[in-house]
């Protein structure tokens, strides 16, 4: 029997692959890709961008559009907060209903309203529909159709804020009008040709397998709650009105920042500040819409001081309107609580119980393992019941065994020779008489 040595066995052995070279890059890529960096990369682009317009502006606009906001500007974006709110919950709940699963109007209103309040306060600008999105999943008991209808929802909001902000910086006089007209026939003809190619596909190509059945069942969700005979009517002017909400709560700001301009000047800045508002690179909504705004009244005649205080007013306002999401989300807080400390006690009685159980059976292992080996287990004591001849607890004596079996307690040999040898022997068994004769 033979055996290789090393240098054979390494030279048998096959050689390990290098890496492949684009690997690194592949990993780093598919790290940056991943929703927490992007969220991150969000953030610090939102931080950067308020740190440059801090550099070239000074504090002094931000200073002076908070300074600017009085009670009433309050209570009327409080106002328009709720119709915007309240129409928005009621386009999710069409949409939800559209696809199947059910949502209450109340549940719904609440829900949004939290969510504003989260997106607001919270980093990236969407932990609040996220959460939305999956508690509602969660309630319906199917999370995958819960995250599609928010996410369907938001598609409405946002092909609205597209249409109109297209059709209204086309049309009005804007800093970008010019360049939205020469880029429009561009626009149109790559619009088309995407969709000449989605339609050559889907002819030509044999729709087998999971993937397409899964993309063939969301077209059919998103055609069935958005355009279908039923959900496309709510839709379409729930998704109006509430664009309408976000264009009036602009013109507020402005008017309270003193821009001195008219509506249907600042109409196309606030489509402009909206369309911005929908990159995913700002803190809880803060960044893009405050350099655009800058920039787009600088471009219109109206300066970009006055441009970033409107645009610090508009937030302050939006963030005004979604406290109430702060109201819902200490009370649901504070009911799950309650609801916690009124279960706690009834989960520990069963718990307890067993406890008190379990002690017994550990005193008796404790006991047994303390007694001496060979001897007898202690009897337990036996209930008796009081009667009326009774005037305290019986006591029950065992009775005695017959004969004596252990060998401890047997007498001896030498004894039992002893007492048989006497003149008067009492036992029978020996068979001598009782007599004189005997002795």
């Amino acid at each position: 029997m033979s055996t290789l040595t090393g240098e054979t066995a390494e030279a048998e052995a096959p050689a390990a692959e290098p890496p492949a070279a684009g690997g690194g890059v592949r990993r780093v890529l598919g790290r940056l890709g991943s929703p927490a960096v992007r969220t991150r990369l969000g953030t610090l682009g939102g931080v950067v961008i308020l740190a440059v317009l801090f550099w070239r502006l000074g504090t002094g606009a931000f200073v002076d559009g908070v300074r600017r906001i009085d009670a009433t500007t309050l209570a009327a974006a409080l106002g328009i907060g709720l119709v915007t709110t309240v129409l928005s919950a009621w386009r999710w709940a069409l949409v939800a209903r559209g696809i199947g699963i059910r949502l209450p109007f109340g549940a719904a209103v609440a829900d949004y309203y939290r969510a504003l309040f989260l997106n607001a306060a919270l980093p990236g600008g969407v932990v609040g529909d996220v959460h939305r999105a999956v508690r509602h999943g969660q309630d319906a008991g199917d999370l995958g159709r819960g995250v599609r209808a928010v996410v369907l929802e938001r598609t409405a909001g946002q092909l609205a804020l597209f249409a109109a902000g297209g059709a209204v910086l086309l049309t009005m006089p804007s800093p970008v009008r010019d360049q939205m007209r020469a880029a429009a026939p561009l626009a149109g003809l790559g619009l088309v040709g995407a969709c000449a190619v989605v339609l050559a596909l889907r002819m030509n190509r044999a729709e087998a397998g999971r993937r397409p059945r899964a993309v063939r069942g969301m077209l059919g969700e998103a055609r069935q709650a958005l355009f279908s005979r039923t959900t496309a009517p709510g839709v379409l002017v729930s998704s109006v009105v509430v664009l309408a909400g976000y264009v009036a709560m602009f013109v507020l700001a402005a008017d309270v920042a003193g821009a001195g301009a008219s509506v249907a000047e600042l109409l196309p800045l606030a489509l402009l500040a909206l369309l911005a508002m929908s990159l995913p690179l700002n803190v809880g909504g803060w960044g893009p819409r405050e350099g655009v705004a800058a920039w787009a009244f600088g471009a219109a005649g109206l300066g970009a001081g006055r441009g970033l205080t409107v645009a610090v007013v508009y937030g302050v306002l939006s963030l005004a309107a979604s406290l109430p999401g702060a109201v819902v989300l200490v009370a649901r807080w504070y009911v799950a609580t309650r609801n916690r400390r009124t279960a706690d006690p009834a989960q520990l009685v069963p718990q307890a119980r067993r406890t008190e159980n379990a002690r017994p059976t550990e005193a008796a292992r404790l006991t047994e393992e303390a007694r001496p080996a060979g001897e007898p287990l202690p009897r337990p004591p036996v209930p008796t019941a009081a009667g009326p001849d009774r005037q305290g607890p019986v006591v029950r004596i065992p009775a005695q065994p017959s004969e004596v079996r252990s060998e401890k307690y047997a007498p001896k040999e030498s004894a039992r020779l002893a007492r048989s040898s006497l003149p008067f022997s009492a036992v029978p068994s020996e068979g001598r008489p009782m007599t004189p004769e005997s002795v």
